[in-house]
């Protein structure tokens, strides 16, 4: 287990999947952490599920596409517990449609939230962690911004998170004087709640088991799997390591069976 004593992070969507896994085994590993998220209720079970006496977690619901929402999950991070260490720049949506029918609306949801949003967000925790003398940012990215997938369709949602990966080595650039690194991981399907917001329980146990063989490594992704991947990514033992996009996605960008 990787120590992250005295390290305060903040994880955005951190009320389910990948995000509040993260939050989990940080908390274990000894670090406070701020999880975002935009219903109260999730981010309330999710607190307790991870620390149950609460010393260790505070809670901030909010919608990330404002950058108000990030500048007041660094300002609790600081409030509470004394500064920011570790960025987990989670948050995002996803919801295939095809290109021709995609409206501005869905388009603005997709960029405000997973692009503004993380670009906001990184920029609030950035400013806090040069008070504190450097940290670590990790994104979630996506498969989808490097490759294609036509049973997907997912055009605005690439897009997206292009700009995320772009966004990565960009400020790993700027903000290595400021001994901040960035990484991001791209996952390919990963089991999360976030497939039951655009399909019902018995679409999903239908619809998700036909993509385990999409991986070379035949089956889908965990949120554990993408967990380690960004605490490594978090943790000291990759401190010579800053803008890369790691892929965590079962074999898909080494090719096709």
């Amino acid at each position: 287990m990787k120590s992250f004593s005295n390290k305060v992070a903040i994880v955005t969507g951190g009320g389910s999947g990948i995000g509040k896994e993260v939050a989990r085994r940080l908390v274990e590993a000894g670090a406070s952490v701020v999880i975002g998220g935009r219903d109260v209720a999730k981010l309330t079970q999710a607190a307790l599920d991870i620390d149950v006496i609460g010393g260790h977690v505070r809670t901030l619901a909010g919608d990330i596409a404002q950058p108000s929402t990030a500048q007041a999950l660094v300002d609790l991070a600081v409030s509470e517990f004394g500064g920011v260490d570790i960025l987990v720049n989670n948050a995002g949506v996803f919801n295939p449609k095809p290109f021709l029918e995609v409206n501005p609306d869905e388009y603005d949801w997709f960029l405000d939230t997973i692009l503004k949003g993380k670009f906001f967000m990184a920029q609030a925790a950035a400013k806090a962690m040069q008070q504190r003398g450097g940290g670590a940012i990790v994104q979630t990215g996506s498969l989808w911004a490097i490759q294609a997938i036509g049973a997907t369709p997912s055009a605005a949602y690439s897009a997206a998170n292009a700009g995320v990966h772009a966004l990565t080595r960009n400020l790993a650039i700027e903000l290595a004087s400021s001994n901040i690194r960035i990484n991001t991981v791209a996952p390919a399907v990963v089991e999360t709640p976030v497939y039951g917001t655009f399909m019902d329980a018995e679409q999903i146990k239908e619809v998700l088991p036909t993509f385990n063989a999409f991986h070379p490594l035949g089956r889908n992704g965990q949120p554990a799997d993408v967990a380690s991947a960004i605490l490594f990514l978090a943790s000291q033992d990759a401190s010579w390591i800053t803008g890369t996009i790691l892929p965590v996605d079962g074999g898909v960008t080494a090719g096709r069976n």
